[in-house]
């Protein structure tokens, strides 16, 4: 085939391969969300201990990321100074374990398809965060956007068969903890200059949310697991279960990395109707016609803004082509008048 067709080729690749980041990351994504509630929840697994989930899974993580990064050395370590670690990282790293804590255990109160209908208001807690942090510039039609997304999770909480006013408060918690996170990466770390990726994320996180965990787990499950001596750590439950979170977190880059943060945010929108789904075909929880109607208003919300943002990125990426296109211009025209101008001395003299 020619160029036509080669090129078509590639597109199709192209396209197959996002497809594939994609399923990936909604695999484990939704994996490790039916897996925690698995174990946390008294009615399955019944270990219900969101800290200590949270800290097996950051000492899993930070020990694997510590071999990749000292003992394998597959990846490099980011050039940080200690005031920079602890002026950026460490804040991000207890606001993480702050987020993690709290989404964990909220699957203890909270059903699998309910939890997912509040995390519609991420975007919401994002760009509230980002606008008192000045980071977002404020824009009535972009908070009107946020209000309806607002208004459809409200309408999601009032058709709860399970509500739960704790387990609420604690996924809420959970969610401005995670906004706040992302805009301070983007304040302390992006704005520095500084990437991380998931390995060197963990590498440097990881262990500040184990120092953060461990003050709660000392006083509010520590001395629980210390009556409980009947409890035996299954090796392969827990295992298994760090190992999903820890191939999440490659997930995430994998997808952020190959496509963008939007594709993402689309990918996550139809994870969490999966969740929906097999949390009342499989998991039996109970979704009413009135959870599914508000949810549907957040989701047109979501996915309203989620267009804007695409198209706000367009139009960026168009100015870049226009500047670089009249700074080449201008290149052109520079040369060409030296060109115009040598020729004159040449022949002048």
């Amino acid at each position: 085939m020619g160029k036509g067709g080669s090129l078509s080729d590639g597109v199709v690749k192209k396209i197959v391969l996002s497809y594939t980041y994609v399923a990936i990351w909604i695999f484990l994504s939704f994996t490790v969300i039916v897996y925690n509630k698995y174990i946390l929840d008294k009615k399955m697994y019944n270990w219900p201990f969101p800290i200590s989930l949270t800290m097996i899974h950051m000492s899993f993580c930070a020990s694997l990321a510590f071999f990749l990064v000292r003992v394998l050395r597959l990846v490099e370590p980011v050039s940080m100074s200690r005031d920079v670690y602890l002026s950026s990282v460490v804040p991000i790293g207890a606001l993480y374990s702050l987020s993690l804590w709290l989404s964990n255990s909220a699957y203890i109160y909270l059903s699998v398809s309910f939890i997912q209908m509040l995390k519609a208001l991420m975007p919401v807690a994002v760009y509230s965060i980002g606008v008192l942090l000045r980071k977002e510039s404020y824009k009535n039609d972009t908070m009107c956007n946020m209000l309806s997304i607002s208004a459809g999770v409200a309408v999601a909480a009032y058709g709860e068969a399970r509500f739960d006013t704790w387990g609420v408060l604690l996924q809420l918690g959970a969610v401005a903890f995670e906004a706040t996170r992302l805009v301070l990466i983007q304040i302390l770390l992006t704005s520095k200059g500084i990437s991380l990726n998931p390995i060197t994320s963990l590498y440097y996180v990881a262990p500040c949310c184990l120092v953060f965990l461990s003050v709660p787990w000392i006083f509010v499950e520590y001395p629980v697991l210390k009556e409980t001596s009947s409890f035996h750590f299954d090796f392969v439950i827990f295992g298994t279960n760090s190992l999903c979170a820890f191939a999440l977190n490659l997930a995430v880059f994998l997808l952020v990395g190959k496509t963008s943060a939007l594709t993402m945010n689309v990918a996550g929108v139809v994870k969490d109707w999966l969740l929906i789904a097999f949390s009342w075909s499989v998991i039996k929880d109970t979704v009413t016609p009135i959870n599914l109607f508000g949810y549907g208003l957040a989701f047109l919300g979501v996915a309203y803004y989620n267009h804007s943002k695409l198209q706000a990125m367009k139009a960026k990426e168009s100015q870049k082509k226009i500047a670089q296109a009249d700074d080449e211009e201008s290149g052109r025209l520079l040369e060409n008048n030296r060109d115009g101008e040598g020729k004159r001395n040449e022949q002048q003299n």
